[in-house]
């Protein structure tokens, strides 16, 4: 039997916790703390009421680069990278920050959600392990998701160009462009 700080183990708890409530899938948060599968799926079905929902995570980097997509990721990822370059805040507690964060910005502009809390957890992953990266626009000059190994001398963003078949969510998008942050804390 191991000894266990009931400190640290209440602060993973604590985590979890507000994973769970910010949508997290059992995988994510099973990466993320030391508790078992079973005290894991325990917390889930107290805080949820439900069990967890089975089934692989999303793992193609090419969702990321949809248009409406690739716009929530890029505003996510800004304002992930923001926290990391300008704030103590590091790990796990960043990315629930900046999903907070994320979803404030929604709830304010009156905007869907697009990106849920695991898609969030993969980007980062993804652009951890340099499957993807950003790169900034050459007409707004915000920092936008694109395939790490592809060319992108001239990237414009889906902002900027934004694709017919959008339709009405054109409008709605559009409010997210003044948020990006045209900044690289790299």
């Amino acid at each position: 039997m191991r000894n266990k700080s009931i400190l640290s183990e209440a602060k993973e708890i604590q985590i979890v916790t507000e994973l769970i409530r910010l949508g997290a899938r059992l995988q994510v948060l099973e990466s993320n703390s030391n508790l078992s599968r079973e005290r894991l799926i325990k917390l889930y079905k107290e805080i949820k009421g439900v069990s967890p929902p089975k089934g692989m995570l999303p793992f193609s980097e090419d969702w990321f680069m949809s248009w409406q997509p690739n716009i929530h990721s890029s505003l996510f990822i800004n304002i992930y990278n923001y926290l990391i370059a300008y704030t103590e805040v590091r790990g796990i507690d960043a990315m629930i920050k900046g999903y907070k964060l994320y979803l404030e910005h929604l709830e304010l502009n009156q905007m869907e959600q697009t990106l849920s809390l695991t898609r969030a957890w993969t980007l980062i992953r993804f652009i951890r392990s340099q499957i993807l990266c950003t790169v900034p626009c050459n007409k707004c000059g915000g920092n936008f998701v694109v395939h790490a190994f592809d060319l992108h001398p001239n990237h414009v963003c889906k902002l900027c160009n934004i694709p017919s078949r959008a339709g009405k969510t054109k409008k709605t998008t559009r409010a997210v462009a003044a948020h990006i942050p045209q900044l690289d804390p790299a």
